[in-house]
């Protein structure tokens, strides 16, 4: 069979070197694809982003089914589209996936539904957000409610800081219209993880668990962006909590979908925050993988994940049972100068080394240009990961990975997996 994967970066690298691992699948189409995507075999690259041209050839070339990568694809309908044209994909509608594209959505939903989270206020007026700031002081939280490629959040420790954040995304429009209107939450102390499922719309297939580094430095300081690297499993979610994690959040979320007409199929990510006691409080969602977490779960799942999704748009993932590779994996993004703000692109890379059993790179932002060299093209450039019967050894063979790829001014965090080795330090 022939799949298409629609997406650029290193989650959709990932999602689609996983299905072609299958013996099923013929080849895997990724449009548009990025350059380490171009020389994977079983991959192919199609330079399309139309959705209506991308359906058009998908049916011309008979394309088994779509699975969809990126948010933005999401937010613009793409899973409408297709399905109106009778296509198969597996991800969720325009409004199953307002989860996601709506930070003021998911906060009232959870509301609604009793899905624990932090308190919160919603503003379309810079003046009133301020007062707001003024009136609760900080540490506080701040989102533009629109999508804006992970980087819309603020944790703001100062007034200062809260302030320049409100007239970043409000008044300077910082983010276009996603940050005309923000969510102002209660900031919340702890762990962050994140916790993946997979769901036909009623039923529910967890995928293995992960935790990322958000902020750019080394320690967890500066900003935030959209993932500086990864590991799975995630320690800190222990059986007791995954248990409380499935019942307290993610079947009343798939569930109150359902009632509210929503009904969700496909990916669905919930970021948590894991607090003193076992408490555990939702951070955001996603309507799809997250990135670089897909980089460290697909080297980890053994199952045919051609096979899982088939069973996911059949309605019927409860039949379905996942086997995983009892090893750590690690993953450390290799950025680009000037990541996250204002990223330079065109640099040549060197010396990225063949995926092996234990150690495998995956693109995100790159291209092959017209003489065949391989450049950076975007803010996170690749993810170098490693597995390991621990995440010290994981972590090594990510980094010796790093050490072997080259390009200017490479940019990447030496702590990857700092939280996890901590804890099996106490253990």
């Amino acid at each position: 069979m022939k799949i298409l994967v629609i997406g650029s970066g290193g989650r959709e690298h990932a999602l689609a070197w996983r299905l072609a691992q299958s013996h099923r699948v013929q080849t895997v189409y990724v449009a548009p694809g990025n350059g380490g995507i171009a020389t994977t075999p079983g991959l192919k690259n199609i330079a399309i982003t139309d959705f209506s041209e991308l359906a058009s050839w998908a049916i011309e070339e008979e394309i088994e089914y779509t699975v969809v990568g990126p948010d933005a694809a999401l937010a613009e309908g793409v899973v409408d589209y297709f399905e109106s044209c009778g296509l198969k994909i597996f991800g969720p509608t325009k409004a199953a996936a307002e989860l996601e594209w709506s930070k003021d959505f998911a906060k009232a939903f959870m509301t609604r539904h009793n899905i624990p989270t932090a308190d919160y206020q919603t503003f379309s007026d810079a003046a009133s957000a301020h007062s707001y700031i003024d009136q609760v002081g900080v540490p506080v939280v701040i989102k533009a409610d629109g999508l804006a490629a992970g980087k819309g959040v603020v944790v703001a420790m100062t007034l200062e800081q809260a302030h320049q954040a409100i007239d970043a995304m409000m008044v300077n429009a910082q983010f276009g219209s996603s940050g005309a209107r923000v969510v102002i939450e209660e900031f919340m102390p702890g762990e962050e993880a994140s916790f993946f499922v997979l769901s036909d719309g009623h039923n529910i297939l967890p995928l293995a668990t992960a935790q990322d580094h958000k902020r750019l430095l080394n320690g967890d300081l500066g900003p935030n962006t959209g993932g500086m690297g990864a590991y799975s499993p995630a320690p800190v979610i222990t059986p007791t909590l995954h248990g409380k994690i499935l019942s307290q959040i993610v079947k009343p979320t798939i569930a109150g979908m359902a009632a509210e007409g929503r009904p969700f199929k496909g990916f669905l990510f919930v970021g948590l925050m894991i607090q003193a006691g076992g408490i555990v409080r939702v951070v955001e969602y996603n309507a799809r993988l997250g990135d670089p977490e897909t980089q460290v779960i697909m080297p980890r799942l053994q199952s045919d994940l051609s096979l899982v999704i088939e069973a996911a748009l059949q309605n019927r993932l409860d039949t379905i049972e996942l086997e995983w590779d009892r090893r750590t994996a690690l993953g450390v993004v290799l950025a680009a100068k000037g990541y996250p703000d204002h990223p330079r692109k065109g640099d040549p890379i060197f010396g990225i080394p063949k995926f092996t059993d234990d150690a495998m790179t995956f693109h995100a932002g790159t291209l092959i240009n017209e003489q065949g060299y391989l450049l950076t093209n975007g803010g996170r450039v690749a993810c170098a990961v490693g597995l390991g019967d621990s995440v010290r050894m994981a972590q090594d063979r990510a980094y010796a990975l790093v050490d072997e790829i080259k390009f200017r001014d490479m940019q990447f965090r030496t702590d990857i997996g700092h939280l996890a080795i901590a804890k099996t330090k106490k253990n």
